[in-house]
């Protein structure tokens, strides 16, 4: 019996040794239309949801904050990226995430970050791919948005708009993509609906092996 629990125990050390580290990358969208940027409580929650999300994470593994709204603008946008490390322990750096997201709307209203008048999710995506190693990394994409594609590529508020297609796999081998706040602000179900289809259809198209669209939680 000895013999077998020792084999056992083996057996399973290369399954440890290969576990690959995370890259938690968190997109924040400063649109006005998204009340991440004015509503406390709703930031609050956003913060819980990723704290979850690193502060388990192993040695190695990446935390990376943006904010992303309207295409062109570069002053006054948030950019923050942690590395877990013995120095840098996953507790630590999650109670620092955590309280930089719920103070989004403190930050906005004392004009430290701006609110952006569109919203440009997918090209925030594409600008990603390049930051993201799916090989080395688990990749968690979460996006605070309400997934309301606002630019030249989609207008997805119109009724029956859809979004386009990646023309590759942006994120191929990508472990999960999280859209928080799906629909929020809105008081159309069928929007969201429609929305959680299309986002879910693109997320396939690029790769990720998972979706999860989210109005509320």
């Amino acid at each position: 019996m000895a013999a077998t629990l020792a084999a056992l125990a083996l057996s399973l050390l290369p399954a440890t040794a290969s576990a690959k580290p995370v890259h938690v990358v968190v997109g924040l969208d400063l649109s006005k239309s998204n009340p991440l940027v004015d509503d406390d409580a709703y930031a609050r929650k956003v913060a819980d949801y990723v704290e979850d999300y690193v502060i388990d994470a192993e040695l190695k593994s990446q935390v990376t904050l943006r904010s992303f709204g309207s295409y062109n603008t570069s002053d006054r946008n948030l950019r923050q990226d942690y590395v877990i490390s013995t120095r840098q322990p996953a507790d630590a750096v999650s109670v620092i995430t955590r309280e930089i997201i719920a103070g989004i709307p403190k930050l906005v209203a004392a004009g430290r970050l701006t609110a952006q008048n569109n919203t440009n999710i997918l090209a925030f995506l594409e600008n990603m791919a390049e930051r993201v190693d799916c090989r080395s990394h688990e990749v968690v994409m979460i996006l605070v948005t309400d997934g309301i594609e606002d630019s030249e590529y989609a207008r997805m508020v119109r009724q029956g708009a859809t979004l386009p297609e990646p023309e590759e796999a942006l994120y191929q081998g990508c472990d999960e993509l999280h859209i928080l706040g799906l629909g929020q602000g809105q008081t159309s179900p069928e929007l969201t609906k429609r929305l959680r289809e299309q986002w879910t259809l693109w997320a396939e198209k690029a790769g990720f092996e998972e979706f999860y669209g989210l109005n509320d939680w």
